[in-house]
């Protein structure tokens, strides 16, 4: 309000000086003598001045007329561009506030007034550069697929336009599910320009859900390289594929470059259960049992895991019981007080029936943290002690409807697989397994109940009573407990 005040004053105020100036033109006495071709003219001064405006006046649109005759004769005589630069200029500003008003109708979702305009932009400017993308736009706004993909297409002919023309195919296949295409424009598209976020994260994306595990190894060196992320981030996800490699190369029978690829996965993050198990199997192929064992004890102390476990119990499968409960103490001194410790504990002293011990190694877990697997333990250290037959059942029929205990869980949206895998096979999550507990109910999975003398195998034959502890089925379970 203040400015518009400002504006009126300043308005009078210049009215109020041309009004005192012509005033004081009027009233002078001064006159103008004008003598030209034997004529006399005489003027008074406010006189003079509108004669010179009125001169000058037309003085402009004599040289505007000179100026067109110049441009017509120039066209007259070749030059095409003279005359279309005069007559273009009013189509120009035309066309850019077409381009204006499409791209404020595309932001606030008029589809039809988008198409209009992008259509009048295009008439008006013949710039494709400028206007095939508010046309493409507006075609997927309004639903036309098949024109917006038609000038994606034609995008793909300019070097200035050929990056975001690759980028709307992208966006359509995916949209479409044709993953196979949208793959290979996401790496076009990658190649044009590798610094890209959204197209760095696409092309990772499908690479991994397709199985490219060196090409998405390059990409996450390039996010790395970018700061995209930290270091760490990217030596763990780049182990995490590295060991996908080698898991796809294994399946491959090429085990010597599957060794290789699991030990450089190991190496790059040793806290990784399926590559330490893995770099531990490749170097009890290779007879270095110590290199194995090394790499087994490392990664135990990071995070115990039931895995481990059973490759450290294969490093000597002809031993006996209780040699292998000798030499596991070097593995369970490592994490004593840890859940899985005791586990594996009380599961080598019932394979070496030592029943006692291996009461005195649960503990408490039974109340505690009762689990199919603790439950079964419990099961089978009654067995062992000599305990009555409905005892014995008790556990197991507790241990049927028990959580299973810490599994594969997606942090992402806590799908349950029974093997660890680098993508959630319900999500398609990077790196989003755990080994945890879920925080719902689940299938019963490997490591659940089962005993690992009878994964790995005994020295010494035990008699198949003592250690038939599979728990039955729920129902058979509930039945015998009514009788």
């Amino acid at each position: 309000m203040i400015w518009s005040f400002v504006k009126i004053a300043l308005f009078l105020l210049i009215v109020a000086g041309l009004t005192m100036g012509a005033a004081a033109l009027s009233d002078s006495g001064e006159a103008i003598r004008i003598v030209a071709l034997g004529q006399e003219f005489n003027f008074g001064a406010l006189q003079a001045v509108i004669l010179l405006l009125i001169v000058v006046a037309v003085l402009w649109v004599v040289f505007k007329v000179v100026g067109f005759l110049v441009a017509f004769l120039r066209f007259v005589t070749g030059d095409e561009t003279a005359i279309s630069r005069y007559f273009d200029r009013n189509r120009e500003r035309k066309g850019y506030q077409a381009l204006a008003e499409g791209m404020l109708a595309i932001a606030s979702g008029e589809a039809r007034l988008a198409m209009s305009k992008a259509a009048k932009a295009e008439r008006y400017l013949r710039r494709p550069d400028l206007t095939n993308l508010l046309t493409a736009q507006a075609a997927e706004m309004n639903g036309d697929q098949r024109r917006a993909e038609t000038v994606y297409r034609r995008m793909l002919s300019d070097p200035r336009t050929r990056f975001v023309g690759i980028r709307g195919l992208l966006t359509q296949k995916l949209t479409d599910g044709d993953t196979d295409t949208a793959l290979k424009l996401a790496q076009k598209a990658f190649a044009l320009n590798p610094k890209h976020p959204d197209v760095q994260n696409t092309l990772f994306r499908l690479q991994t859900e397709s199985g490219d595990w060196k090409g998405a190894r390059d990409v996450l060196l390039a996010k790395m390289r970018q700061g995209e992320i930290p270091k760490d981030v990217h030596k763990r996800r780049d182990a995490v594929l590295a060991l996908q490699e080698a898991r796809v190369v294994l399946d491959k029978d090429s085990s010597l470059e599957a060794r290789e690829a699991a030990i450089a996965a190991n190496k790059s993050s040793p806290d990784l259960i399926p590559a330490a198990a893995m770099a531990a199997k490749a170097y009890a192929d290779q007879g270095n049992t110590k290199a194995a064992t090394r790499v087994l004890l490392k990664a135990w102390e990071a995070q115990p895991h039931p895995d481990l476990a059973s490759v450290y119990a294969a490093l000597e499968p002809s031993e006996s019981a209780s040699e292998r409960l000798a030499r596991f103490e070097k593995l369970l001194s490592l994490r004593p007080d840890h859940e899985e410790t005791k586990l594996l504990r009380a599961e080598l002293s019932i394979a070496a029936e030592d029943f006692p011990a291996a009461r005195r190694a649960l503990g408490t877990l039974a109340e505690t943290h009762p689990t199919t697997r603790t439950l079964t333990l419990m099961a089978a250290i009654e067995r062992g002690e000599g305990a009555d037959e409905a005892v014995v059942r008790g556990w197991l029929t507790r241990a049927v409807t028990a959580p299973r205990g810490k599994q594969w869980c997606c942090d992402k949206c806590q799908n349950i697989q029974a093997e660890w895998a680098p993508v959630c096979d319900n999500c398609g999550g990077f790196d989003t397994l755990s080994w945890r507990e879920p925080t719902s109910g689940g299938v019963p999975l490997p490591n659940g109940a089962e005993m690992l003398p009878l994964i790995v195998g005994a020295g010494k034959p035990k008699p198949e009573a003592a250690f038939d502890i599979t728990p039955p089925d729920a129902e058979d379970a509930a039945e015998k407990g009514e009788k």
